[in-house]
């Protein structure tokens, strides 16, 4: 499929999208509801904060173990704080529950909590929800826990464990009954407490056992879902993992066209309402890819290095670009053209150590929110506008940072 036809295709989805989006007519037994909370981690302190998005107020104060990064799971229902100095990764309910009933959904509004199960194992870190299954990767512990979202809201300790092989940096994704699980190099000569690369991905059905054989993918980093596929970044290419039969799925490299400069993807994002992928490119540039094209990368060069990135899920054709010069760009995903920029932050640069506190972004009821860890502050940010239209005063550094909310009805 071509480029334009891949666009087109693009444009028809994002208009259906947005047609879906329209409001339903209730009955007289429902109210609509919304409600928007932000999570936020900070940088050096072990606290998770959940804050209302329209009150900006403090909803609830989580005391950790250590630092944590943030994920949530595909429902929404349920935040996880991987603290992988402190080897324990904690899990908060969020208290925004949707259920669908086909023409509208349903949505019941809690207070957030920190649940009282915890999961530990040496340096948790890549955190994955997909379906109603959760894959915790411990780089250092040589394992992967699969974990049931249900039961954990429900108090209770449903856990499978996967052995990755060795330990590594790696990653683990569950797809039906199988699961994706990274492989680590055991033959590479590393340096003490040093761990081996990963060289590519395997497939493990139920039972543990693999599927097939181990398929290529230098230095795999990053991934994320679209749609029905999973995709990884490789120093060769995409590796995208499609739904198979009986054999299990189906992975496919999505090589590098010749046409691209030197560089790779480590850093994936995925598109809900449109099939896509969006993908760093070195630092200062960034990939739209298409897993069906003929074409499938396009190339957008940024003004300077990016430092975080973010999908807008009710907005399909935005994405949002925040680089080290403190500018936000607004990247058009169906033209592959960005939009618009403006200065939200000072600059941060990308320079000094990977965990330098640095802002981080999340999308939420139609705004941008962006933590500003020298300020102690969440920065609220108009996405047509560019413009500043609040801010909320938040202790300590603020930096990893989650939305989770929406609107629904209410009987």
């Amino acid at each position: 499929m071509g480029l334009n036809q891949t666009r087109s295709r693009l444009m028809a989805a994002a208009a259906l999208t947005l047609a879906l989006a329209a409001p339903h007519a209730f009955a007289d037994d429902h109210e609509t509801k919304e409600a928007w909370r932000l999570f936020v981690a900070d940088h050096t302190q072990p606290v998770v904060r959940a804050i209302g998005l329209e009150s900006g107020k403090e909803l609830g104060r989580y005391d950790l173990k250590g630092y944590a990064a943030l994920t949530t799971s595909a429902s929404g229902r349920t935040i996880f704080a991987a603290q992988g100095e402190a080897g324990v990764i904690h899990a908060i309910s969020t208290g925004i529950d949707f259920s669908d009933h086909g023409d509208h959904r349903d949505l019941e509004v809690s207070d957030p909590t920190l649940l009282p199960i915890t999961f530990e194992g040496e340096r948790p870190a890549h955190v994955v929800s997909h379906g109603g299954e959760v894959a915790l990767f411990y780089d250092r512990g040589g394992k992967a826990e699969i974990v049931q979202e249900d039961a954990l809201l429900e108090g209770k300790a449903d856990i499978r464990t996967v052995d990755t092989t060795a330990p590594h940096h790696g990653v683990a994704v569950t797809m039906g009954r199988y699961v994706l699980v990274s492989v680590p190099d055991t033959k590479a000569e590393v340096k003490p407490d040093a761990l081996p690369p990963r060289i590519g991905l395997r497939v493990l059905d139920e039972n543990g056992q693999q599927v097939g054989e181990v398929a290529t993918c230098t230095d795999l980093h990053g991934e994320a879902t679209s749609a029905r596929l999973v995709a990884f970044g490789c120093k060769e290419g995409v590796l995208v993992a499609r739904p198979g039969g009986l054999d299990g799925p189906k992975l496919e490299m999505l090589a590098y066209s010749e046409s691209l400069p030197e560089g790779y993807t480590g850093t994936l994002l995925g598109g809900k309402a449109m099939q896509f992928f969006l993908g760093n490119y070195g630092e200062d540039k960034v990939v739209l890819i298409d897993p069906d094209s003929k074409e499938p990368y396009r190339l957008v060069e940024l003004p300077t290095r990016r430092v975080d990135f973010a999908l807008d899920p009710a907005n399909p054709r935005n994405a949002y670009i925040l680089t080290e010069d403190g500018f936000l760009s607004v990247l058009d995903v169906v033209n592959g053209e960005i939009d618009r920029h403006s200065r939200v932050t000072v600059p941060y640069s990308k320079d000094g150590h990977w965990r330098d506190p640095r802002p981080r972004l999340a999308v939420a009821d139609g705004q941008i929110a962006i933590t500003d860890p020298r300020h102690s502050l969440v920065r609220i940010i108009d996405p047509e506008t560019l413009k500043e239209e609040r801010t909320i005063p938040v202790g300590g550094q603020p930096f990893s940072i989650v939305a989770v909310g929406g609107s629904g009805a209410s009987h």
